[in-house]
């Protein structure tokens, strides 16, 4: 290689690395480890006004919901769907006992959300939900969007217990 040559590589202006997947920048396709499963993420259905999103992960056959929220810190809830069914979004109970499991409202709230890959609602649009929570710690999320409920019973999971492997 000759000194011009050199000197010119010096100077020039190289790429800058790519950034980091985070949490927040995480899409389908990409690759991440809740509690020491590995999992792909297929959806995800962000709601902007809350900065919150619900991903869609797959492991093998079963799938789960990881809710994420940014907030002064970052709170992560690990859902999976349940069977169930409320007759109107009017008629939404502060207090549900499930399984001799009482729940408590601690959370309803409204938004936008946009969706991206496989959710458990495919438009985007307004979303209804309402966040409960047990004497035990246990959670219980509901979702309602065009007339159709989603029911979810999960946990809280550690910041540390998730992180993201690799993205797209």
């Amino acid at each position: 290689m000759s000194l011009f040559k050199r000197i010119q590589n010096i100077f020039a202006k190289h790429e800058p690395p790519a950034p980091e997947k985070s949490i927040m920048t995480i899409a389908p396709g990409d690759v991440m480890e809740v509690s020491l499963v590995t999992y792909q993420v297929t959806g995800k259905a962000f709601n902007a006004g809350r900065n919150a999103m619900m991903l869609t992960l797959q492991d093998g056959r079963q799938i789960r919901y990881l809710y994420v929220e940014e907030r002064e810190r970052t709170v992560y809830h690990l859902y999976q769907m349940i069977d169930g069914r409320l007759d109107a979004v009017d008629e939404v109970p502060t207090t549900i006992e499930m399984e001799d499991v009482t729940y408590h409202l601690e959370e309803q709230y409204s938004g936008r959300i946009s969706t991206v890959g496989k959710t458990p609602f495919a438009n985007s649009g307004e979303q209804y939900i309402w966040q409960f929570q047990s004497d035990q710690r246990q959670l219980l999320r509901i979702e309602w969007q065009d007339g159709r409920f989603m029911l979810y019973e999960g946990e809280h999971v550690l910041p540390a217990d998730v992180q993201v492997l690799r993205g797209s």
